[in-house]
């Protein structure tokens, strides 16, 4: 989808942006829950503190939670002004949620992370560091967070290790750890990436498939203190096969100009 259509299909939700707002954050976090009444209002204020002394709005996108997630941000917005809430009127699982949230942001560089606690807010800073640093090229348009010491369980840690060793030889995206939801990328560049469900797990591919770069920076991770995995193995490995071959099909069906040059 071109960012132009992208644009049209966010104003059918009901955003707008408005280029040159001055009020607009350059920072727009977002991060997709679903049942995570126990750990939504304490992550939004971890968010909140790795931001402090930035210009940054949190946009939680509640993808239809049964339980009480969503009285639990609306009651968080007293305490961060900078909060958003936005919910789906149907479960539409994580890829769209942080769509939706993408589609919402006012600033220019977006951040991902999980709502579930796992991923640590205070990483937040190096990736924004690893988008911004002086010797970036002008294509580098992502930062991807790769967890270190995961605190998982050990089925899914390995579970996780041979699904990206496969993907990352298949699609060479050099990528260690797509399952890691905390990414920082530029708003424009991500509009421009076609959508499908779980290509939230894609994106270092899809980037690079547009031509863009993408840096890996080494993160955290902590171990879930609320709720329970949305995800099991057997789950992700029945819609894996099917998403790696959708993805290696765009890839080669993709082709590249290498530049634009304007008569």
């Amino acid at each position: 989808m071109a960012a132009r259509d992208a644009t049209e299909e966010a104003a059918l939700y009901g955003f707008r942006q408005e280029p040159g707002d001055s009020a607009a954050p350059d920072v727009s976090v977002v991060t997709p829950m679903f049942n995570e009444e126990g750990a939504a209002a304490a992550l939004v204020a971890e968010i909140a503190a790795a931001m402090a002394g930035r210009a940054f709005e949190i946009i939680a996108v509640d993808d239809a939670s049964t339980d009480a997630t969503a009285d639990r941000l609306a009651a968080a917005k007293a305490d961060t002004p900078q909060l958003r809430v936005l919910r789906h009127g149907a479960n539409a699982g994580q890829s769209r949620a942080v769509r939706t949230g993408v589609f919402a942001a006012r600033g220019d560089i977006v951040v991902t992370l999980d709502g579930d606690g796992q991923n640590d807010p205070a990483d937040i800073p190096l990736l924004l560091a690893a988008l911004a640093a002086a010797d970036a090229g002008p294509r580098l348009m992502m930062a991807a967070g790769e967890r270190r010491e995961r605190r998982d369980s050990f089925g899914k840690r390995i579970a996780s290790r041979l699904a990206n060793r496969v993907r990352s030889g298949l699609l060479g995206d050099g990528a260690a750890d797509t399952g890691c939801g905390l990414k920082a990328f530029r708003r424009a560049a991500y509009l421009r990436l076609p959508y499908f469900d779980h290509s939230h797990r894609y994106l270092p591919a899809l980037m690079r498939r547009e031509g863009f770069d993408v840096a890996f920076v080494p993160v955290s991770h902590r171990p879930r203190a609320h709720g329970t995995s949305k995800y099991t193995n057997l789950g992700r490995l029945a819609v894996a096969i099917r998403d790696m071959l959708g993805v290696m099909w765009l890839k080669d069906r993709s082709r590249t100009p290498k530049r634009v040059d304007e008569l």
